[in-house]
């Protein structure tokens, strides 16, 4: 694995300091993230009226570094399925069911990942990636298979 990922970072220009650690960290812990990120995301009462089902994760993954902040993120592509909670001003609309793509956000931060359940609806990962984080470098992507 960690010759796979000098091969991937080989290419990178950030001086953000432990870059290569940071992914192979996240990759190491890949599964543990998403399940903190689901848990945090569903009790953050968002979006209102609705309760969070499930998270299918896809294989989409961006990490990048941003020099001037020396901020490490990483952007993964899930699909978010809903129901309505009972009472609620949702109840009734039929859209609830639908399939939501969206992009989970993690940060590395004092030596580890972490999330604050952060998610971007309606965009890929390199789409949420620069409408957040517009001037970071990509330090790691994943692709999805063709």
């Amino acid at each position: 694995m960690f010759q796979y990922l000098r091969t991937l970072l080989a290419g990178s220009r950030s001086s953000v300091p432990g870059v290569s650690a940071a992914v192979a960290q996240f990759l190491r812990f890949e599964k543990d993230l998403q399940q903190d990120f689901f848990a945090l995301a569903a009790q953050s009462g968002k979006p209102r009226d609705l309760r969070w089902l499930s998270a299918e994760w896809l294989d989409e993954l961006l990490i990048v570094a941003d020099e001037e902040n020396q901020l490490i993120s990483a952007f993964a592509s899930t699909n978010i399925s809903f129901e309505a909670v009972e009472g609620g001003e949702m109840v009734d609309v039929e859209a609830v069911s639908t399939i939501r793509d969206a992009t989970a956000v993690f940060h590395f931060q004092d030596e580890g990942w972490g999330s604050a359940g952060r998610v971007v609806f309606n965009m890929s990962p390199p789409k949420a990636a620069e409408h957040m984080t517009p001037d970071a470098d990509t330090v790691f992507h994943r692709k999805p298979p063709q």
